[in-house]
């Protein structure tokens, strides 16, 4: 079965598992995991930030990060597609007791103006604006790059009415892939921003959330809290830092690959709408009376495996064991189901 549900299926490479294998770990809780220090400071480093804190998993780390950055009562802005209000089991308001100003953005893209229009003004009949969340690439957008130069608008908006600025970079890699962009020029721009090592980059468990050092010792304070403290965790911390060091630059593969897919459901008489394909994530709508579900099965009685995302809606997404062979074979029974 060629399985194409997410980049999160991946299994470790013989060169992560060595890696894993070798790893000279300790206690984390205690923190005494020289493994888990050395991932945490990569990832400061790679971004420009001042400290990291490594996490169970990437809603984790986005909780995590809404937690320090607001009170309970506040408000948070962020797109109608984002990650962080439509996966993440309603955490925002069950963790940090705030609630949400959706915008309805480009694919799960806002600019500046959209921050701007939606601050509350200082009145007790309103919640505390106190923070703006971005996710560069967005899932639900189908993988969509940000605007450099929104971001930095959005950034001086922020900075000119108190906001914090997080940003969930579960796929942070995929888009510089794209935009060849520096982690340091992003790192300057946001206080806090979580990395996913599992997801593209290959590795089987964690994220990153990176800042500066007191909101890192907040972030640790309330990992604590939700129950994220790991033990001997320097082996999960092993693959991650594996994953940085040899499957970055290979991104472009699974992008040029989820490309080829793109280009030949563009011309499929059952797809009615093909977002773009800029990275690794396909998204289509069928056409006519095709439901989702009747199409996922044709998708796996001739050995794919999809995932719906919405009504009539078909989600693919290559990565590190998805090779050149099956893009061939996907291809020939896109053309021919």
């Amino acid at each position: 079965m060629i399985d194409l549900r997410s980049d999160t299926i991946t299994r470790p490479t013989k060169g992560m598992l060595e890696a894993m294998f070798n790893a000279k770990v300790g206690d984390d809780v205690l923190g005494d995991d020289n493994v888990v220090a050395e991932l945490e400071n990569k990832i400061a480093g790679i971004l420009g930030m001042e400290a990291a804190v490594f996490c169970p998993s990437g809603i984790m780390a986005n909780q995590i990060a809404i937690k320090a950055h607001t009170k309970p009562g506040d408000e948070v802005i962020c797109d109608e597609f984002s990650h962080i209000y439509r996966f993440e089991g309603g955490g925002i308001a069950l963790n940090s007791g705030c609630s949400v100003r959706l915008v309805k953005g480009d694919r799960g893209r806002i600019k500046a103006k959209d921050v701007l229009e939606n601050i509350n003004p200082d009145n007790v009949h309103f919640p505390v604006t106190s923070l703006v969340s971005l996710e560069n690439t967005c899932n639900k957008g189908g993988g969509c790059c940000y605007n450099f130069n929104d971001i930095v608008e959005i950034n001086k908006a922020c900075r000119e009415n108190n906001l914090k600025l997080h940003l969930d970079g579960a796929r942070l890699f995929n888009a510089l892939a794209e935009t060849g962009e520096k982690p340091t020029e992003h790192g300057e721009l946001f206080d806090s921003i979580s990395i996913c090592l599992s997801k593209g980059l290959g590795a089987p468990v964690g994220s990153v959330l990176s800042g500066d050092r007191q909101f890192i010792h907040e972030a640790r304070r309330y990992r604590r809290s939700f129950g994220g403290g790991m033990r001997q965790a320097g082996y999960l911390a092993a693959a991650g830092i594996y994953a940085l060091d040899n499957h970055i630059e290979r991104l472009k593969e699974d992008h040029n690959r989820a490309k080829k897919i793109g280009n030949a459901l563009k011309n499929m008489p059952y797809v009615s709408e093909l977002v773009p394909v800029e990275t690794n994530i396909i998204i289509f709508k069928l056409a006519g009376d095709v439901s989702e579900n009747d199409f996922l099965k044709k998708l796996q009685d001739n050995g794919i495996n999809a995932v719906t995302f919405g009504p009539q809606t078909i989600r693919m997404v290559t990565h590190l064991d998805f090779t050149d062979e099956m893009l061939e074979e996907v291809i020939e029974i896109l053309k021919n189901i």
